[in-house]
């Protein structure tokens, strides 16, 4: 690693707290059998060997610890980019080490790839030292390799063998924990002897359940992004003149728009989720919105702050069934041929001569850029890319048009300049935070012992987040418990079943019962950088969403 920042030099010293129960030998006790959250037959059979599997949880052995036999691990970073990778991997490499000092660890590159590929590096004390603490997966790299061909596990299982490796550890998000759980069921079946561990990361907070409270990175990436937003607000206020429309990460659920909205008391916020609830159509999206600009404007107030969260626009439901009718037409091998033969106004043509007329009404709405996005853009898993997609701008415009009809109307009388932003990357890759620190390591000694168990198939889980860490519960849990049938590029896959915003819970409904008055007002709050040195209360805390969940 290059030469060292002062925070990184402090940081380095940090020693991330464990919970108490992993503070030496432990043993595990198992659980009812469990079941898929749906689709349990169809799950079932995709996982003959590790589905039903029971819940772990860890206590204290009174049985002094034997050295097992040294053992070679493998880890893997997943997907995207979250705070306190490293630290997992560190907490993995510790736990290992404290059950026998001859154990080795192995990272593969650049993801599931470098499994495949057979790219590796060894990690030895004097690699993981350079990273505990710090953000980033720049240790060995991710990737985004989905891991679902036989001819994929087979080479993957040769270099396992070539090396001696008996474990792999998988840390990632929800496709990546479904690539895991794969794994563990192949070698399972195939006596192949290696046990499969997942952790679980994802910034965008949809990876949680019971038994996984949080996924880490969330509440160091929403604390990046709320002190940003804290700073526009503190500029919005002193300059008067600018509406802000700020889409954050999040493609699937809305949790780190409503986590920065409860941290910084924005003007509006929308909440994909309840959106899709309300069945609001796109219109009524921006009516919302321009009701309180107007509201404002009226009252000499020509300015605010607009939360969005980045998959918005695949819950509103015209949209959403449009895109599931392009995946579907797009998902077809013959169209597909086709498409590759036609030049870009080609292939628009195409689509739009081969959809419902619902589907072209609708379409035909839209910009001609945000069209084009949904018809032409979309990623290896053939998704729309809607990170692309520029839904503040969107909005910001259909906002102006319709207060241009208010005015008309003598409804309004204000002024309205609209500012974009979208706050994605910035906080996928920040300093851990003390909690994120201290979860992500907690998180990979768990997975040691979750080895040493000898179990395959789950995931790591450390529970009662909001408690202090000593008492925080240490376990597992079965992948397939999380997991159901999902239709992906026109074929049923399994997944695990990703978690949205839910309006009956408390965050959301903290968030709705004060959102009237943040809108009316100016109620800012400026939460200011993450503090990693100082008091408890200041440097320790959870996300407002673990707090309110849990209290």
């Amino acid at each position: 690693m290059a030469k060292k920042s002062i925070l990184q030099q402090q940081r380095a010293a940090y020693q991330p707290k464990l919970p108490a129960v992993l503070w030496g030998p432990v043993k595990a006790t198992y659980g009812k059998p469990t079941e898929s959250v749906a689709d349990h037959e169809a799950i079932k059979s995709l996982f003959p060997a590790t589905y039903g599997l029971p819940e772990l949880t860890f206590v204290k052995s009174e049985a002094p610890a034997e050295a097992p036999a040294a053992i070679s691990v493998g880890v893997i970073l997943s997907g995207g980019q979250a705070p306190g990778g490293h630290n997992v991997i560190s907490g993995l490499f510790d736990g290992l080490k404290a059950l026998n000092p001859d154990n080795r660890l192995y990272g593969f590159l650049m993801g599931p790839g470098g499994l495949v590929d057979h790219k590796y590096v060894e990690l030895t004390a004097e690699v993981i030292d350079d990273y505990r603490n710090t953000g980033g997966f720049d240790i060995i790299g991710s990737g985004r390799t989905k891991l679902e061909t036989q001819e994929q596990f087979d080479k993957g299982l040769e270099i396992l063998k070539q090396l001696g490796i008996t474990a792999l550890v998988i840390i990632g998000g929800d496709d990546s924990n479904t690539n895991a759980a794969l794994l563990a069921d192949y070698y399972k079946r195939n006596n192949a002897g290696i046990q499969v561990i997942g952790c679980p990361k994802t910034i965008d907070g949809d990876l949680k359940n019971e038994q996984i409270e949080t996924s880490f990175g969330f509440d160091t990436a929403t604390k990046v992004y709320s002190e940003v937003i804290g700073n526009i607000e503190r500029d919005c206020n002193s300059a008067k003149k600018y509406w802000h429309f700020i889409k954050l990460m999040g493609r699937s659920a809305s949790h780190i728009a409503l986590e920065c909205a409860l941290q910084t008391q924005p003007n509006y916020c929308i909440i994909s989720e309840e959106v899709e609830a309300k069945q609001m159509s796109l219109e009524q999206v921006v009516d919302g919105i321009a009701q309180v600009v107007a509201e404002r404007g009226n009252r000499g107030l020509n300015y605010g702050v607009v939360l969005i969260p980045e998959g918005l626009i695949e819950f509103v439901p015209e949209i959403k069934s449009l895109i599931k009718e392009l995946n579907e037409l797009l998902a077809i091998e013959e169209n597909k041929e086709k498409m590759q033969t036609m030049d870009a106004a080609e292939q628009r043509e195409f689509v739009l001569k081969n959809l419902s007329k619902a589907a072209l009404a609708t379409i035909n709405k839209l910009p001609e850029g945000v069209a084009n996005q949904l018809m032409l853009d979309r990623d290896p898993h053939g998704n729309v890319q809607v990170s692309l997609i520029e839904t503040e701008k969107l909005l910001s415009e259909m906002v102006e048009a319709r207060l241009k009809q208010m005015a008309d109307k003598k409804q309004y009388d204000g002024k309205f300049a609209a500012l974009h932003h979208f706050f994605g990357y910035e906080g996928r890759c920040a300093d851990p935070s003390n909690f994120d620190a201290d979860y992500c390591y907690a998180l990979g000694y768990n997975a040691a012992q979750l080895i040493n168990s000898g179990v395959t198939g789950y995931m790591s889980s450390v529970r009662c987040l909001t408690k202090p860490s000593s008492e925080w519960i240490a376990g597992g849990i079965p992948i397939t418990m999380m997991m159901n049938m999902e239709r992906r590029n026109a074929q049923d896959k399994p997944v695990i079943r990703k978690a949205l915003v839910d309006l009956e819970g408390k965050p959301f409904k903290a968030f709705a019962a004060a959102r009237e008055q943040w809108a009316r007002e100016t109620a800012y709050l400026y939460p200011g950088p993450i503090q990693y040195f100082g008091p408890a209360e200041v440097c320790d805390q959870p996300s407002r969403t673990l707090w309110y969940e849990q209290n």
